[in-house]
C-alpha cells in the first residue's frame, strides 16, 4: 500500500515550483489613443482658421498705419517683449508647479512601495521562520524514514504550499523592487525637468528686469512728446478710429465664422431630419410632422437709463459665471480693482468723450475676464498698449488695453474670473491703470450699466 505514497511524493518533489520562478505581475499602462475625434479635429480646424484671419488682419493694420511719427510707437517692441515674457513666466511658474506636484506624488508611491515591499519580507521572514522549525525534511528523507504514509502526505502537502508561496512572495518581492527601480527613475527624469525649467525661469527673470529698465529710460526720454501727443485731440480721434475700424473687422470675422458654423449646423439637422424620415418610411408608420420652433433668443439689451452711481472706487473681481451674457447685465464685476477715474460719456482730456472706462490700479496687478469667452485679438495696439479683446458671444466684446503683459493666446477660451492680463501703463499712458470697453455690434455701452460697485 506504499504506492499511492510514493506516487503523491514524486509528484511534489518534480512538480514543485522552484523559488523566485513565479510569474511576475506585469506593469502595463494602457496608451490613450492618438486618433482624435471628428468635432475634436474640427474645433481645431475652426481654431486654426480664425488665428490665421487675425493674424492677416494684425499684419494689414500695422501696414496701413500712416506713420511711425507717434512717440509712443518707440515702446512698442519694448513692451510687446515685456508682455510675451510675463507670458513666459507664467507658463514656467505653472510647469514648475505640476512638475513639483508630480515629485510629491512619486514620493508618495516610493513611501508606498516600501511598505508594501516590508511586509512581503516580513511575510517571507515568518514563513522560512515557519519552515525552520518543522525542519525542512527532504522528500526523499520522508520517503526512506518509512512513516504512516497519510502523515507524509499531509508533509509533502505542507512542503508543497511553502514551496509555492515562497516563489510567489519572491515574484512580488522583485516586481516590487522593479517599480521602485522605475520610480526612481522617473523622479530623477522629473527633477532634472525641474532644474531646467527653474533655470529657465531665472534668465527670463533678468530679461524681464533688463527690459524694464530699457522701456523706463526710453520712456524717460521722451515722455514729455508722448503727453503732449495724447492731449492732442486729432491724435486721439485717430486712436479711437483705429480701434474702431480693428472692432469692426473682428466682427466681419466672427460674423463670418458663426454664419460658417449655422450653415454646418442646418446641414447636420437636415441631414438628421432626412435620415429620421427615411426611418419612419420604412416602418410604414406615418407620423404627424412637429412643427419645429426655433429656440427663443434673448432679446437684446436694451440701454435702459438708470440712476448714476456716486461711488468712484471698485472693490471687487469678476467670478465664474454662466449663461448667456446679455443675462448678465447689472450683475458683472469691473476686470480690477482700482479707483474709477475715466467714466463712459465724460470728456477726457485732449477732446472727445470716454467710449470706456479707465481703472487706476497698480502695476502687476491682475485683469480677469468679466465673463466667459473667447479671445479673439491679443496684441499691441497704437494708443492702447497690450491690447485684449474676449468675445462674449452675441455680437458682444469686452476690451482691456493698456496692459503690462497679456497673458492668454488668440483662440484661447476663457473662464468669468479668470486671469487674461496684468494691468500697466503700456502704449504711451502716463498713469498705471486699465482701459475697458464693453461693444456691442461693434457700439460702445456704458460699462456702468451692466457690472456693479455694490
Amino acid at each position: 500500500m506504499q504506492i499511492p505514497a510514493l506516487a503523491l511524493l514524486l509528484t511534489a518533489v518534480f512538480a514543485s515550483p522552484p523559488a523566485g520562478a513565479a510569474k511576475q505581475p506585469a506593469i502595463s499602462a494602457k496608451p490613450a489613443s492618438a486618433n482624435a475625434t471628428p468635432e475634436i479635429a474640427e474645433k481645431q480646424a475652426d481654431l486654426g482658421e480664425l488665428r490665421s484671419r487675425i493674424e492677416g488682419l494684425r499684419k494689414e493694420l500695422n501696414a496701413s498705419e500712416e506713420n511711425k511719427a507717434d512717440a509712443a510707437d518707440r515702446l512698442r517692441e519694448s513692451e510687446r517683449q515685456i508682455s510675451r515674457l510675463q507670458r513666459e513666466l507664467l507658463e514656467l511658474t505653472e510647469q514648475r508647479g505640476q512638475l513639483q506636484k508630480k515629485l510629491k506624488d512619486l514620493e508618495f508611491q516610493s513611501h508606498e512601495l516600501s511598505s508594501t515591499l516590508g511586509l512581503q519580507q516580513a511575510q517571507l521572514e515568518k514563513l522560512l521562520y515557519k519552515q525552520y522549525l518543522r525542519g525542512t525534511p527532504d522528500s526523499l528523507q520522508l520517503l526512506l524514514n518509512g512513516n504512516d504514509p497519510n502523515q507524509m502526505a499531509r508533509d509533502l502537502h505542507y512542503l508543497s504550499a511553502i514551496a509555492l508561496t515562497r516563489a510567489e512572495l519572491m515574484g512580488e518581492i522583485n516586481a516590487t523592487l522593479d517599480r521602485k527601480k522605475a520610480l526612481a527613475a522617473n523622479a530623477k527624469e522629473r527633477a532634472e525637468e525641474l532644474q531646467d525649467v527653474e533655470a529657465r525661469q531665472q534668465q527670463r527673470h533678468a530679461e524681464l528686469e533688463k527690459q524694464r529698465a530699457e522701456r523706463k529710460a526710453l520712456y524717460a526720454q521722451i515722455s514729455d512728446k508722448v503727453n503732449s501727443q495724447r492731449k492732442e485731440i486729432g491724435n486721439l480721434q485717430q486712436n479711437e478710429k483705429r480701434l474702431t475700424q480693428l472692432i469692426d473687422r473682428l466682427s466681419k470675422i466672427l460674423a463670418a465664422q458663426a454664419a460658417q458654423a449655422a450653415r454646418a449646423a442646418e446641414a447636420a439637422k437636415a441631414a438628421e431630419a432626412a435620415r429620421l424620415a427615411e426611418v419612419a418610411k420604412q416602418k410604414a408608420k406615418p407620423r404627424p410632422q412637429q412643427e419645429e420652433k426655433e429656440p427663443s433668443r434673448p432679446a437684446p439689451a436694451t440701454e435702459a437709463s438708470r440712476p448714476k452711481t456716486i461711488e468712484a472706487e471698485n472693490r471687487y473681481e469678476p467670478v465664474a459665471n454662466d449663461g448667456s451674457f446679455a443675462r448678465q447685465q447689472g450683475n458683472l464685476r469691473l476686470p480690477v480693482r482700482g479707483v474709477v477715474s475715466g467714466r463712459f460719456g465724460t470728456p477726457r482730456d485732449g477732446g472727445g468723450t470716454w467710449r470706456g472706462l479707465f481703472i487706476k490700479a497698480g502695476s502687476g496687478s491682475e485683469v480677469k475676464a468679466i465673463a466667459g469667452g473667447r479671445v479673439v485679438f491679443s496684441e499691441w495696439m497704437r494708443g492702447f498698449g497690450n491690447l485684449l479683446i474676449v468675445d462674449h458671444g452675441n455680437a458682444y466684446l469686452s476690451i482691456y488695453g493698456n496692459n503690462d503683459s497679456l497673458l492668454k493666446h488668440v483662440g484661447q477660451a476663457v473662464k468669468g474670473g479668470e486671469t487674461v492680463a496684468t494691468v500697466g501703463n503700456s502704449g504711451g499712458n502716463p498713469d498705471s491703470g486699465l482701459y475697458f470697453e464693453l461693444r456691442h455690434q461693434g457700439q460702445p455701452i456704458d460699462p456702468m450699466k451692466w457690472a456693479s460697485l455694490k
